[in-house]
């Protein structure tokens, strides 16, 4: 990570923890087992990269980030229920999460489920409530649209579905089909939820139309690039620094690496990345963070 970056989050993460645990669920009225099986997972560490997206298109559409924060946290919001449920045995069966147990070794399976639907569910209250912090209400319906797309079944949960049913499926079998599903995958999984990041923020922002595809763009390129610099962490990171133990591998799941390599998908992230760099090209000096930020995830260790 370079110096302005690591400054440039070093400034925002802890402006998004603080509120984190202000929105955070205090009624007596909920059972302390799910406020517990919740803030479990959602403090269990993370480098809070979509809610830094929301935050940096905000501003580089001429937003302040403190009028965007109930946006930026309940996309980790969304982020953390993902985890917590694609943990669970029935998907990926992870037992390690960051280091730490995952939800559902702590608390059971039951309760992880309730966890990660409680955090979703609080997630769209915490999106509502972005206007009492000075946003226009007219544009909070169109930054909610865009999530919940992202998140749903045309994008995030969309593409666990296609994860989930493509395990043990065979790469040398149509290969025109099995590139179409990968590719399906990795849009859906992960680049669906960091464009709609960037695109809500700008739409918070009240940005033009084409600051908004200019970014939304920008985050499928880099969401893409950050899936296959993932997959490829998965063949040859260190388990510790990645805080778990399955593998894609394991799991027979498929992936860039396991479809072209791992020298062929490196040289897809940053093709990735280059187009990432060309979308910014409308906001001039105004991107910097966003440069550094997709050439980081291609660099990344962990």
């Amino acid at each position: 990570m370079s110096p302005y970056l690591k400054r440039y989050f070093e400034s925002r993460v802890p402006k998004v923890e603080e509120a984190l645990r202000r929105f955070s669920l205090r009624s007596r009225q909920e059972p302390d087992l799910i406020r517990k099986s919740m803030r479990y997972s959602l403090f269990a560490g993370g480098k809070r990269l979509r809610p830094v997206l929301v935050l940096a298109a905000a501003e580089c559409c001429g937003e302040r980030t403190r009028r965007v924060l109930p946006t930026a946290c309940a996309v980790e919001l969304i982020h953390t229920y993902s985890l917590i449920h694609d943990d669970l045995p029935a998907m990926d069966d992870d037992d390690l999460r960051r280091g730490k147990p995952t939800c559902h070794k702590v608390f059971g399976e039951g309760m992880a489920i309730l966890a990660g639907d409680g955090l979703l569910t609080h997630a769209f209250e915490l999106l509502a409530k972005n206007a009492a912090y000075g946003i226009p209400p007219a544009r909070i319906p169109e930054a909610i649209r865009v999530i919940a797309r992202g998140a749903g079944t045309q994008g995030m949960v969309g593409g666990q579905v296609r994860d989930l049913l493509a395990q043990g499926s065979h790469l040398n079998g149509n290969r025109l089909r099995v590139v179409r599903l990968v590719q399906y995958i990795h849009r859906h999984k992960t680049a669906s939820l960091m464009a709609a990041c960037v695109e809500a923020g700008a739409i918070l922002a009240g940005a033009p139309r084409g600051e908004r595809r200019a970014l939304r763009s920008y985050g499928e390129h880099i969401g893409l690039a950050f899936q296959i610099a993932d997959d490829i962490l998965d063949v040859t990171g260190d388990k510790k620094k990645l805080g778990k133990r399955g593998s894609d591998l394991k799991n027979r799941k498929l992936t860039y690496p396991a479809l072209y390599g791992l020298v062929a998908s490196r040289t897809k992230a940053r093709q990735l990345v280059q187009k990432a760099h060309r979308d910014l090209r409308v906001f001039g000096r105004r991107a910097r963070v966003f440069h550094e930020l997709a050439d980081y995830i291609i660099q990344r260790d962990h």
